[in-house]
């Protein structure tokens, strides 16, 4: 670890020490690592610290090392670190965030030093799920929309998720799909003329969550690309990172009416005076175009990805001809 940082952490911990560093995991692309630092006779057993460092050479999985991906990570590090300071003291035990103890930006790189979740209970991650581990999730999504209903997203993205078309002008220009790709901006405006917006996740994938053993409990991490939106982006996103295409289509209702009703209790402990019927109306609706519009950023960054399958075709194909014939009406 830099001396720099390591004096950081002693600083803001106040540790005699550190006793253990481990890297948790590299950060995309090679921009840097996630690290738990144990400590001794600290004020916290151990931190978790986000070290943000520009890469010597741009690498990208599937090749998409462009400026413009460059700006867009170092921008979404950015906005993490305004989340944090700003918005995840809004969150409560329903929707749990790691606490931030510091964060700062420095000339080439960054940090961010957070509650190791690990130490408070959240130690497992999850690669594959029962049915109540993705409700957890999505009633912690829901209370998370609930957080942040109506708000305005104040030095966060604009328009939140990874794969936002405004953000993805490349992606969309390899898309081979001329339908979808003729499609693609009256998708995204579809999304983004919705009356109820709030603030989206907008990664919230299985491996962004941190369960408790007992499954009782869930937390979520990595906010990067948190911004304003319908919450079915979130949904839909969630959904289909940890289920089969027959799963997602089997369970559809059934999750949908889940999220739905914990996203009416949430709003109603916060109590909201928003007309719940006619959000979950034009929601529900949404939902299939949010799935759409992950579909057209997938199809374009990696056309043989797993989940590319005929379910999402299906959806898709549905949510075009609605919006050719104009019958697409959330009201």
């Amino acid at each position: 670890m830099d001396t720099s940082i390591k004096t950081i952490v002693l600083d803001i911990t106040q540790a005699e020490s550190i006793n253990k560093v481990e890297e948790i995991q590299s950060l995309w692309s090679g921009y840097g690592s996630i690290l738990r630092c144990t400590l001794n006779k600290a004020k916290y057993q151990s931190i978790v610290l986000k070290h943000i460092k520009r890469p010597k050479s741009n690498h990208h999985p599937h090749g998409w090392n462009t400026n413009l991906s460059h700006q867009r990570k170092l921008k979404s590090y950015h906005i993490e670190k305004a989340f944090y300071k700003l918005w995840s003291q809004h969150c409560d035990d329903y929707c749990y965030v790691p606490d931030c103890y510091f964060a700062k930006e420095m000339d080439a790189e960054s940090i961010i030093i957070l509650e190791d979740l690990k130490a408070s209970g959240f130690s497992e991650i999850r690669h594959s799920v029962q049915l109540s581990d993705i409700k957890l999730c999505l009633n912690w999504l829901a209370n998370f929309h609930a957080c942040f209903i109506n708000k305005t997203p104040t030095e966060l993205w604009k328009t939140g998720t990874y794969w936002h078309l405004e953000t993805r002008p490349d992606e969309l220009e390899a898309l081979n799909d001329v339908i979808l790709k003729d499609a693609a901006s009256q998708i995204d405006q579809c999304l983004n003329q919705c009356k109820f917006k709030t603030f989206v996740h907008g990664d919230a994938k299985l491996a962004n969550f941190c369960f408790t053993p007992n499954s009782k409990k869930v937390a979520a991490v990595d906010f990067q690309y948190v911004g304003g939106g319908c919450g079915m982006k979130d949904v839909a996103y969630f959904i289909g990172s940890c289920l089969s295409e027959k799963e997602c289509e089997k369970l559809e209702k059934e999750l949908l009416n889940y999220y739905f009703k914990a996203l009416e209790i949430a709003l109603t402990r916060k109590r909201s005076t928003i007309n719940f019927q006619e959000l979950e109306t034009e929601w529900r609706t949404l939902f299939p175009v949010a799935w759409a519009d992950f579909h057209r950023f997938l199809k374009g960054w990696s056309p043989e990805h797993w989940k590319l399958n005929s379910y999402s075709e299906k959806l898709t194909k549905q949510v075009i001809s609605q919006l050719k014939s104009s019958h697409f009406d959330t009201k």
